[in-house]
């Protein structure tokens, strides 16, 4: 009987063999260094300080970006590493995510030549880590209010705001921090210990508990003009930068869904229902079919977007596509299979529970569902309904 939910499709048959590769050497990583523990740091609302220099042996931070220590892997390859990372926890995939799509981006594409130079091999090893302020208490889906500023003064910039739900914010050691300026929009590097700068986690979370989750606070917060980066001067710089993150969710929250139905099959398998195994009913196998159908079609459209990435043809609206189609279905995924579980499903022994409150958050950043399905909807019809 198959019991690998991508064997019916065949998956790895579409992969090159530098892709497989690189996937098998992610997924070994996070068998022997995370799986074991995730629980624990769930429960633990934690995650440990070095994770960042983990992550820099096996060279997933910043993997998809070119020179200054990235590995320049295809973009393929980046999706299939986030799907691994959040076959054991989309918190772990979101500490990667923002150091590589968000921070490391940032500074790759919109920075200068002297902070890629400084900052980047930093963060490919894990030896600096970063965050992404754009999101404010009062916006999140519009970050055009942005009420954070930057104003000069002499050859300095003085920041004033304050942003909220930043991924390793108290662990960065440089935050890219996003303001309104004369001009429009500026991008700033502020790093740890600048006065005026501080950080204050975010906690009774029941989603995403193994990550660290905060606000960051600017108040006169003073950078020379070489802290911003030259490149970006409109919206255009974060919302770049969060297409790179939403690329990789497409593919990651697959593996939260793939890692709840092995688990579930495991399960039904073993588990004796009067008088033979919960995996023979009719209801259990409907509820299987229907959840992996899912799973593969959502593989099969990331693989295209992925492919449509590398070959420098992915439009937002795509991107906008994978992570409404990933983060829902998988959500829902998460959901049956808690239902398959019973009683068990309710606690962290089993991976369920856990994935659908991480996949809650996942539904949301990045974009909402609803904003994802208005992106789209503009895009089929020529109308803005966002207002």
């Amino acid at each position: 009987m198959t019991r690998t939910p991508d064997q019916l499709i065949d998956f790895d048959a579409l992969l090159t063999e530098e892709e497989r590769m690189i996937r098998d050497t992610v997924r070994g990583f996070c068998d022997e260094r995370l799986r074991p523990h995730v629980a624990d740091w769930f429960e633990a609302h934690d995650i440990p300080d070095d994770l960042g220099p983990a992550f820099g042996e096996i060279g997933v931070l910043g993997m998809h970006l070119e020179g200054y220590g990235c590995a320049g892997t295809s973009a393929v390859a980046y999706g299939l590493a986030c799907l691994e990372l959040e076959a054991v926890d989309s918190g772990l995939r979101s500490f990667v995510s923002v150091q590589g799509s968000l921070a490391m981006y940032a500074i790759h594409r919109w920075g200068s030549e002297e902070q890629r130079n400084h900052w980047l091999p930093e963060m490919a090893a894990g030896r600096a880590i970063g965050c992404f302020g754009l999101t404010e208490p009062d916006f999140g889906s519009n970050p055009a209010g942005m009420r954070t500023t930057a104003r000069r003064d002499g050859g300095d910039w003085v920041l004033d705001g304050a942003k909220t739900w930043i991924t390793n914010g108290s662990r960065a050691d440089v935050a890219v921090v996003w303001a309104r300026v004369d001009e429009g929009y500026a991008g700033f590097l502020v790093e740890r210990g600048t006065p005026g700068f501080t950080t204050h986690d975010i906690g009774r979370k029941m989603s995403l508990r193994a990550s660290i989750t905060s606000e960051l606070v600017l108040e006169g917060v003073r950078v020379p003009d070489s802290a911003r980066l030259p490149g970006a001067t409109s919206l255009r710089g974060p919302l770049s930068c969060l297409n790179e993150a939403r690329f990789g969710i497409t593919f990651g929250a697959l593996g939260a869904a793939r890692d709840c139905i092995e688990q579930t099959l495991d399960y039904v398998a073993a588990r004796e229902v009067f008088d033979k195994p919960l995996a023979a009913y009719q209801l259990t196998q409907a509820k299987l079919a229907d959840m992996v159908l899912e799973l593969d079609k959502g593989l099969l459209l990331a693989l295209q977007l992925g492919r449509m990435k590398d070959a420098g043809r992915l439009p937002h609206q795509a991107i906008s596509l994978g992570k409404l189609n990933s983060t829902r279905e998988a959500l829902a995924i998460a959901r049956t299979c808690r239902t398959l579980l019973g009683a068990s499903g309710i606690t962290t022994e089993y991976s369920p529970i856990r994935h659908a409150n991480n996949l809650e958050s996942v539904l949301t950043y990045e974009g909402t569902a609803e904003m994802h399905q208005l992106i789209i909807g503009q895009e089929l019809t020529g109308e803005a309904a966002f207002r």
